[in-house]
C-alpha cells in the first residue's frame, strides 16, 4: 500500500469503528472515551499502553489523511471515523477491517464470531468472499489497494489465518516462523537421535549378553529355562 499505518493508528481507527457500532449514543468518542477504547484488556491483540497524548498525535495524523472527523459539543471535542469512504469499502469490509486492526491475524470462523456485534455475516463462505474481495483490490479499479492478505497456514494448524494490509505486508508469516523454529530445532534434534540409538544399541547388547549368561547358568544348574 501507499501508506503505512503504525500500530496505535489502526488501534485508533479500530476503536473508533467499534464503538460506532457498539456504543452509539456514546459516539463520537471524547479524547479519554476513545483512550480508554485503546488500552482495554479485553478484545484486543495485543493489550497496548499510550497516553492522551499520543492519542491527540495519532488522531491528528489520521485527520491529514481524512479518516477522521472532529466535532464539538461546548470545549468538548468528539472524534469519529471516516474510513468506510477513505477505503471505498462497504460496511461488512469495514467490519473485517475493525476487527482485524484490534485482534489482530485470525481465522475465517474466528472473524465470523468476532464481527458478530458489527456486522451479521450470514455464513463463513460470506466471511471468506469479502476477505477475498478485500485481498483483490487494486489502483486501477479506483480504490485502495489490497487490505487484507491470508496468511501461509502455520504447522500443525487446521486454518489459515488472515491479517490486514493497512501496516503493510507481514515480513514474517506464520509459515516462515513456523520453518524458522523447524530448522533451529532440526540440528538439535538429529543429535540426540543419535544419541539416544547408541544408547539403545548398547541396552540392547547388554541385554543379550545377560540373557545369555542366565542361559548359561541355567544349564551349569540343571533348571530349565
Amino acid at each position: 500500500m501507499a501508506e503505512i499505518f503504525t500500530l496505535l493508528e489502526t488501534r485508533v481507527l479500530g476503536a473508533l469503528i467499534e464503538k460506532s457500532i457498539t456504543v452509539p449514543d456514546s459516539y463520537p468518542l471524547t479524547l479519554n472515551s476513545l483512550l480508554a477504547a485503546c488500552v482495554q484488556k479485553t478484545s484486543r491483540d495485543p493489550v497496548i499502553e499510550t497516553s492522551i497524548v499520543d492519542i491527540q498525535a495519532t488522531l491528528d495524523a489520521l485527520r491529514r489523511r481524512s479518516l477522521i472527523l472532529e466535532t464539538h459539543s461546548g470545549r468538548t471535542a468528539h472524534y469519529a471515523h471516516n474510513a468506510g469512504r477513505v477505503f471505498r469499502v462497504d460496511e461488512a469490509g469495514v467490519a473485517l477491517l475493525a476487527v482485524l486492526m484490534l485482534r489482530g491475524p485470525q481465522t475465517i470462523g474466528e472473524l465470523r464470531i468476532n464481527t458478530e456485534r458489527l456486522y451479521k455475516f450470514s455464513s463463513t463462505s460470506e466471511v471468506e468472499t469479502k476477505l477475498i474481495e478485500l485481498s483483490e483490490r487494486d489502483e486501477a479499479a479506483g480504490r485502495i489497494e489490497r487490505l487484507t492478505h491470508l496468511l501461509p497456514k502455520a504447522a500443525g494448524s487446521r486454518e489459515a489465518r488472515w491479517c490486514h494490509l493497512l501496516s503493510g505486508e507481514p515480513i514474517f508469516t506464520a509459515q516462515n516462523n513456523a520453518e524458522i523454529q523447524t530448522n533451529n530445532l532440526d540440528p538439535v534434534s538429529a543429535s540426540e537421535i543419535d544419541v539416544l540409538k547408541k544408547r539403545i544399541s548398547v541396552l540392547e547388547q547388554k541385554i543379550a549378553e545377560f540373557e545369555a549368561w542366565a542361559a548359561k547358568l541355567n544349564a551349569d544348574l540343571g533348571l530349565k529355562d
